[in-house]
C-alpha cells in the first residue's frame, strides 16, 4: 500500500527522516509528503502562515532536494506534493504556483468557511441550528469548487466538518450527493484519510454515507494516513488496509502520477 498524505517539518509535521523510517518500518511501497500550503494574500492567512509555517511555497525547492536525497537512501517510493488551502477567491494564485512547482501531484482541502477554520469547535459554539446548517452548506459549496476547478489532483479529507461537534451530523446526503455527482464529472478524486480513525470518534474521511454515494457514482479513491508523527504511521496504515478489504470501492493513485518514478 502508499500512503499520499504525509507532513514532514516543512509545514506542522516532524522531520522528513524519522517519518519515512517509520513508513519503512509499516511496510508501505510508497508515501508521499504532502505539506500545507496557503498563497492566499489575506491578512488572516498571512498571520497564520508565519504563526503554523504553511508556507512550501517558499521552502519547497529545498524540501525537493532533502527528498532527493532520501530517495538514495531508501528502497520505498517518495512523491514530492502538497496540501494546498483551497478558496475559489485564490485559483489564479494556486494555479501558477502550481504550475512553476511542479509536484509529483496536488492535494486541494478545504479548511476554512467564511475565515473561520471549521476544524476547531469553539468556532462555532452557541450558534443556532440555522447557522450552523449555513456554514455545513457553505462548506460544501467551497468543496464542490474545488473539485470543479480542476486544480488538483486529489481533494483531501472530504467531509472535514464531521471533526467538529457543533458540525458533526449537519450534512445531508443530497449535499454528499451533489459532491459525489462533481468528482464523477471531475478528474480530480476523493481520498479515505484515517487522519481521525483511530481517536475516540473513530471519524473516517468520508463517512459511509458519503461513500455509498461515491460508490454510486463509481469514483475511485485514493488512500492517506494524513499522519504529522512518525507514531502514527503504522496503526494507520494498517487501520487503512483493512478498511479497504472492506470498503468494495475502487482505489487509484493520484492522477497523473507515475507510480513506478523516483
Amino acid at each position: 500500500m502508499r500512503d499520499f498524505h504525509l507532513h514532514s517539518n516543512y509545514s506542522d509535521g516532524e522531520f522528513l527522516e524519522a517519518m519515512v523510517e517509520a513508513a519503512e518500518v509499516a511496510g508501505l511501497e510508497g508515501i508521499g509528503f504532502a505539506d500545507h500550503c496557503n498563497v492566499a494574500p489575506r491578512e488572516h492567512t498571512v498571520t497564520m502562515r508565519s504563526r503554523y509555517g504553511f508556507n512550501l511555497d517558499l521552502t519547497y525547492e529545498r524540501r525537493r532536494r532533502a527528498i532527493e536525497r532520501l530517495r538514495e537512501e531508501t528502497s520505498i517510493e517518495i512523491y514530492d506534493a502538497v496540501e494546498m488551502d483551497y478558496d475559489p477567491r485564490d485559483e489564479a494564485a494556486i494555479r501558477d504556483f502550481l504550475e512553476t512547482a511542479a509536484f509529483d501531484y496536488t492535494i486541494g482541502s478545504v479548511h476554512t468557511v467564511d475565515g473561520r477554520n471549521v476544524q476547531v469547535p469553539s468556532n462555532f459554539r452557541g450558534r443556532n441550528d440555522a447557522d450552523l446548517n449555513g456554514v455545513v452548506a457553505a462548506y460544501f459549496d467551497r468543496l464542490v469548487a474545488l473539485v470543479e476547478s480542476e486544480l488538483f489532483d486529489v481533494a483531501g479529507h472530504v467531509d472535514l466538518i464531521a471533526r467538529t461537534p457543533p458540525l458533526r451530523g449537519r450534512a445531508t446526503d443530497e449535499q454528499y450527493r451533489r459532491v459525489a455527482r462533481a468528482f464523477a464529472d471531475s478528474r480530480t478524486v476523493p481520498e479515505i484519510n484515517a487522519g481521525r480513525a483511530l481517536t475516540d470518534a473513530g471519524i473516517v474521511h468520508p463517512n459511509e454515507s458519503f461513500l455509498e454515494e461515491l460508490r454510486a457514482f463509481d469514483v475511485p479513491v485514493t488512500v492517506g494516513t494524513d499522519a504529522h508523527r512518525p507514531a502514527e504511521i503504522t496503526d494507520r496504515a494498517e487501520f487503512l488496509r483493512e478498511f479497504l478489504d472492506e470498503c468494495g470501492i475502487d482505489l487509484v493513485g493520484p492522477p497523473g502520477l507515475e507510480l513506478e518514478k523516483r
